[in-house]
């Protein structure tokens, strides 16, 4: 991951590692200094447990659909669209 700088920086997803969570979930993550932008790879029946962060989340599907419980609201998203979580938002996420 890139430390964040007041200098312009590029990333490139090929060059991120792929971080193993769990068998059902892998990840790629590029942080700001307060946002963050998430590669999810969830195999189908997988979770994302409750949690929240200071960072905003932005959250792009690739393929397939995701399920969010955020603040309470039910979102589904769905390859082609993107999400933005605010800082300190409660949620998970499913396959």
């Amino acid at each position: 991951m890139s430390i964040p700088t007041d200098r312009v920086t590029l990333y490139r997803w090929d060059d991120i590692a792929l971080e193993k969570v769990t068998d059902m979930l892998s990840r790629k993550i590029i942080t700001g200094e307060k946002e963050m932008i998430t590669q999810i790879y969830l195999k189908s029946g997988g979770i994302v447990p409750m949690h929240n962060h200071e960072a905003e989340q932005i959250t792009y599907v690739l393929t397939g659909s995701m399920k969010f419980k955020v603040g309470g609201q039910d979102v589904i998203i769905r390859a082609g669209e993107v999400l933005h979580i605010p800082s300190w938002q409660i949620g998970r996420a499913h396959v």
